[in-house]
């Protein structure tokens, strides 16, 4: 059902080009499953470990939703794959807390996990980048109020002389 450890750990996911994966074999069966009445836990992994790769937000939402209602019902091998898929996902809609939260809880029970540590890497770069990014806008933001202000004021003092 899922992907040896050495095939995970091999490369970097989230970076695979959906039409190398086949998406849309795994969407057609998918809804072929959905549409007889039940679907399999593997088969509902396999169509969320592609959409969490779209270039599409809906997509991943949509996989992250999928992987979420996977979470509790797998066995431990499962949850840790469904775990670091919502990271991936998560990482990918720059929801950075939520990512670090899943990958941080797989470090702590596979502290040794290369491609979790890889993930934890690139969320915290990911997030130091936007934070000064953040921080450079709402400075800006700042220097424009001031600026506005000053302006403000010179044009009432001129008014009064």
């Amino acid at each position: 059902m899922h992907r040896s450890a050495a095939a995970r750990e091999h490369c970097i996911p989230w970076s695979w080009n959906l039409r190398q994966l086949g998406a849309s074999n795994f969407e057609r069966k998918f809804q072929s499953e959905q549409a007889a009445g039940s679907v399999s836990k593997s088969t509902q992994f396999e169509y969320a470990w592609c959409l969490v790769r779209s270039k599409y937000n809906d997509d991943i939402r949509r996989g992250i939703m999928l992987l979420e209602e996977l979470l509790p019902k797998g066995s431990k091998e499962e949850q840790r794959d469904y775990v670091f898929y919502l990271a991936v996902g998560n990482y990918r809609l720059k929801e950075y807390e939520k990512a670090l939260k899943y990958v941080r809880g797989l470090l702590q029970t596979e502290p040794q996990n290369n491609q979790a540590k890889e993930l934890e890497r690139l969320i915290d770069k990911a997030m130091k980048k936007d934070g000064l990014v953040g921080m450079a806008i709402v400075g800006g933001m700042a220097l424009g109020v001031a600026g506005l202000a000053g302006l403000i004021g010179l044009a009432v003092s001129k008014s009064k002389s």
